[in-house]
């Protein structure tokens, strides 16, 4: 690939499903490409493939669709170096952006105008030990630290984390269940009893569309 090119998935418009700007329009910049394999990933469609495409190209794909919110997203994006090149022209152009990154890979030089959303890992992911600790210290008010919890123990080790970490004070904390495993309600309740400093979430597009990809 050239050096102002990335290899991508697909781009799509479609409403945020998740964080600070859900249920707003939204178009979707799919990276291809990632180093984690979460068991309840739903993007496996995006670990190969893609299509190798200039900034240039995709800039240009992006303003057909008139959104001013912009998601980069994956497979993980950071797994591809020029993708900080992309979010700096997405800002410059004047996009409000946001970048979904599993927080296994380096955040430090992420654009600060970009709100980055940090999915740590639970141990229900598989992937809990590929968590970046580092990273906590690169977080800004206007990020976001998400967690994806599949069971109680998973909620028991997020409370503890979140803690020891210090992450409200940090950023919007978000815990999400995994749909299909965890019970929304059973998740909302346990997020109320204790008392916790989090915004519960479920999303939006799975309810509205399933796992159909571009949406």
């Amino acid at each position: 690939m050239s050096k102002d090119s990335l290899r991508i998935t697909e781009i799509f418009y479609s409403l945020q499903g998740e964080g600070k700007t859900v249920g707003l329009p939204t178009t979707f910049i799919r990276l291809t490409g990632c180093p984690l394999r979460c068991g309840y990933c739903d993007t496996e469609y995006a670990f190969h493939g893609g299509q190798v495409r200039s900034i240039e190209s995709i800039l240009e794909e992006v303003k057909t669709h008139g959104a001013h919110y912009i998601n980069v997203t994956g497979g993980e994006p950071l797994a591809q170096k020029r993708v900080h090149g992309l979010m700096q022209q997405l800002c410059d152009e004047g996009y409000h952006v946001s970048l979904e990154t599993s927080g296994a890979l380096d955040i430090s030089n992420v654009d600060k105008r970009v709100t980055t959303v940090l999915d740590v890992k639970t141990p229900g992911s598989g992937e809990v030990t590929k968590n970046l600790d580092s990273n906590y210290q690169c977080l800004s008010e206007s990020d976001q630290v998400k967690y994806v919890i599949c069971d109680e123990a998973d909620f028991q080790w997020s409370k503890k984390h979140l803690f020891e970490h210090s992450l409200h004070e940090k950023s919007e904390v978000l815990f999400s269940p995994v749909q299909g495993q965890l019970s929304a309600t059973e998740l909302a309740n346990w997020v109320l009893q204790e008392k916790l400093p989090v915004r519960f979430q479920i999303q939006l597009h799975k309810h509205l569309w399933g796992d159909a990809p571009g949406k």
